[in-house]
């Protein structure tokens, strides 16, 4: 894409190019706290390299190699270069399953993300045998869980590739009975499909158990031969049950799925010839890929190196937010809106690489001026179908007020705060979440946090997430009861598991979000996720009522 960096405001230039430009240098007063963030920040990248380096080993060198050579498999990589189109990939939440209570489960054991099959993009789950054999652990559940959520938020094409022993038994009570394990899978696939969103599946390994209704539910599957077998129940059970000896290839091979129990729609002499079935298939979906668009847009004025320096380390004493967005919108160029009122919020209109966004980004804790900011500005970009952005760095909960006054400025704080909250989540555009310091309390509300659904959450690595913060818990008040005074090493204690708790790194373990991000790459992340969300305006979508039903 052109930029023109070199161009303007004039009379008759494009809107965006009206807009008024940011400052962008940082003042040499705060020149110090700059120098401070770059280390919290280098720190911080330095320990998500090593994960995302251990990570990209799936289940370790042993397992990769009796996964390629033994079982003449592609590694899970590997699937996904066949798949794909030779683009940019949006891979979610890789860091999902570190160091969790029953051990690492790296990437959750399910590689998921989003990248543009024939020029459509698609959401892609694919599973990793090389983890735990391919076991599904509870994480992994969530992972995919997730990922059929954002498919269905943003009407994406679903694909997955399977090759999963089923459930980890052991487990079997964080898995299976609730509403939120692993059966939820399955009600949604019949949910998107009556919705109109297509899911295809490749069996490409194992599926067994509960994972053999991923690929009998989608609306067309293919299935490798020698490779592929498909049944609730493998060969060893049915030793042990019946005596009987059968072969997997006999008892749920490709041929048999193909030829005689129609389970699935294609045979694939290989692998290769699998995933090429499946860019056919995507190409009968009657989808207009995005049209190629000539956008023309400007980069911004200042490097994007320069975030490391601007991302906060303590939300108490973080540098304008202005500063950050002068490195991710075109141009520099902002339109605030309602600048001199609630200003610890700044409001306003940018594009990212040519879209026009909507920005909500923290500037200081979220005052009741701020709040009613807020919650106008939100509804503005609802009503005129506008994307919003929002950039948290919410304040923990303040002290208990000591007075009247106190009390009732809480109170209508409180009650501000609520009608952000109700904007937020009654805006119906596309939202994407940053938290580029503090996700505290209920502030993290009204900014759009986890649990009010945005399209899509990410974090840089110097975030913090809880309810406090732990390097201010003395100013947080106990109890008064004497049963519950803690002592200096209770408390002690209790500070360093908040601590631990409320990184980045523990947040995106346990897919509280969706994935790190290094500050570097925000502005293509979210132009990535613009254009994804967007792709659903030039979808012919006819009323449904019932899913695809197979035989």
């Amino acid at each position: 894409m052109r930029r023109f960096g070199w161009l303007r405001s004039r009379p008759g230039a494009a809107p965006h190019r009206l807009f008024p430009e940011l400052p962008g240098r940082v003042p040499p007063e705060q020149q110090r706290l700059f120098r401070d963030n770059l280390s919290n920040s280098q720190a911080a990248l330095r320990r998500y390299t090593e994960l995302l380096e251990m990570v990209s080993k799936g289940g370790g060198e042993k397992a990769i190699l009796r996964h390629t050579q033994r079982n003449k498999k592609l590694f899970v990589r590997e699937r996904l270069k066949l798949l794909l189109d030779d683009e940019s990939f949006l891979e979610l939440s890789p860091l999902a399953g570190l160091d969790m209570p029953y051990g690492d489960v790296p990437a959750a054991g399910c590689f998921t993300g989003i990248g543009k099959i024939c020029g459509i993009w698609c959401m892609v789950a694919a599973l990793d045998a090389t983890v735990k054999g391919g076991t599904m652990y509870p994480i992994g559940v969530k992972k995919q869980l997730r990922a059929q959520e954002i498919a269905m938020q943003n009407r994406l094409v679903t694909v997955c590739l399977v090759d999963s022993g089923g459930a980890f038994l052991p487990l079997q009570s964080e898995i299976f009975p609730d509403k939120s394990h692993g059966g939820r899978v399955f009600y949604n696939q019949a949910i998107m499909s009556a919705m109109g969103v297509p899911q295809l599946a490749v069996v490409c390994g194992s599926c067994v158990a509960g994972g053999a209704y991923i690929p009998t539910m989608s609306e067309e599957t293919s299935i490798v031969d020698k490779i592929g077998t498909l049944f609730l129940a493998g060969p060893p059970l049915v030793k042990a049950a019946t005596g009987e000896y059968v072969s997997a290839e006999d008892l749920g091979g490709a041929k048999l799925h193909s030829e005689v129990s129609g389970c699935c729609d294609h045979f694939a002499s290989s692998e290769k010839e699998a995933y090429e079935y499946i860019r056919n298939v995507i190409s009968t979906l009657n989808y207009d890929p995005l049209p190629e668009k000539a956008m023309e847009y400007d980069s911004p004025l200042y490097s994007s190196d320069e975030l490391l320096g601007l991302a906060p380390q303590d939300y108490s004493c973080s540098l304008p937010v202005k500063l950050i967005l002068s490195r991710l919108m075109d141009g520099s160029r902002f339109q605030e809106f309602k600048a001199n009122y609630g200003t610890t919020l700044v409001t306003g209109f940018g594009h990212v690489e040519g879209h026009l966004v909507g920005i909500v980004a923290n500037n200081g804790e979220l005052s009741h001026d701020a709040s009613l900011k807020g919650s106008h500005f939100v509804q503005l970009c609802s009503q005129r179908s506008i994307p919003i952005l929002f950039f948290q760095n919410t304040a923990p909960h303040t002290a208990v007020p000591t007075s009247i006054s106190q009390a009732e400025a809480h109170s209508n704080q409180l009650k501000a705060q609520a009608s952000m909250m109700a904007a937020v989540a009654c805006a119906a555009v596309p939202k994407i979440t940053i938290v580029i310091g503090g996700c505290y309390g209920s502030e993290s509300y009204a900014m759009c946090g986890r649990s009010f659904s945005p399209n899509f959450l990410f974090l840089w690595p110097n975030a913090r997430v809880g309810l406090v913060d732990s390097r201010h818990f003395s100013t947080v008040p106990q109890a008064e009861d004497n049963d519950c005074t803690r002592d200096e090493s209770e408390l002690k204690h209790l500070k360093e598991k908040l601590e631990e708790e409320s990184s980045a790194f523990y947040s995106s373990a346990r897919l509280w979000d969706d994935g790190i991000i290094l500050p570097q790459d925000t502005r293509k992340v979210i132009a990535q996720c613009l254009e994804i969300t967007e792709q659903q305006k030039y979808q012919i979508i006819s009323p449904r009522l019932y899913p695809i039903i197979r035989m």
